[in-house]
């Protein structure tokens, strides 16, 4: 599995959304099979990090290497090819209301679905068990609650065993029991080598012993690792 680096890394960022604007500046390396936990306020860049390392933008000046891959130096089916290692939700991700469940998880990579059908049903389904929505592949996504859809949003991310997974902003839409169930399917996952990435407002991994690197203004302020 691949390790991320993100070298000399400069991205000036405006979000309307999030009310948010300023320049990342950072380097950062996370090795194969960590769990880190990206923390800070709003604003502080933890958004525009993921979506550097999920290639949703691309930084103004640096690198960002995908084990020995350049995914800036990649082209674009090379990169796309590359890029099926990540599960990734990002903050404002949300399910197709008007769809089941198990298209909104299997548009996640459609023209794999429409060859393997069966096998994505079996793997999906397999999923949304591990979340704990177990025989809801055929509900109407608009039927769950904002808990469930959390739910859900993982394992879009999840069904196709991703080596690396990049999440943002959902324990901080989910309850409190929804987030802990969240975490500890991450840490089954992560116990079995996955690497986990995970922005979040909490201090959940604090209370985890995760490594915590915390951002402010854009910059990278502490990154506590623990055993």
């Amino acid at each position: 599995m691949p390790g991320i680096r993100l070298e000399h890394i400069v991205k000036i960022y405006r979000d309307n959304k999030r009310g948010a604007s300023g320049t990342l500046e950072v380097d950062l390396a996370i090795r194969q099979g960590e769990f880190v936990f990206l923390t800070g306020e709003r604003g502080s860049g933890k958004s525009t990090l993921l979506e550097l390392i999920a290639g949703e933008q691309d930084p103004d000046r640096g690198k960002i290497w995908l084990g020995s891959a350049d995914l800036l130096r990649l082209n674009s089916r090379d990169c796309a090819e590359l890029r099926k290692c990540m599960g990734v939700v990002l903050e404002h991700d949300e399910l197709q209301k008007s769809e089941t469940v198990f298209k909104n998880l299997a548009s996640a990579n459609r023209l794999e679905y429409l060859k393997n059908r069966l096998f994505d049903r079996s793997r999906i389904e397999k999923a949304l068990s591990l979340v704990g929505l177990p025989g809801s592949a055929d509900w109407e996504a608009s039927e769950l609650t904002p808990p469930e859809c959390c739910r859900a949003l993982l394992a879009k991310a999840i069904w196709r065993s991703p080596p690396i997974l990049l999440l943002d902003g959902l324990l901080e839409r989910a309850d409190d029991d929804t987030a802990w169930d969240m975490l500890h399917l991450l840490t089954a996952l992560n116990d079995r080598g996955t690497t986990v990435v995970l922005a979040t407002t909490g201090s959940y991994g604090d209370m985890l012993r995760k490594r915590v690197i915390t951002l402010r203004n854009g910059s990278i302020t502490s990154d506590l690792r623990r055993s």
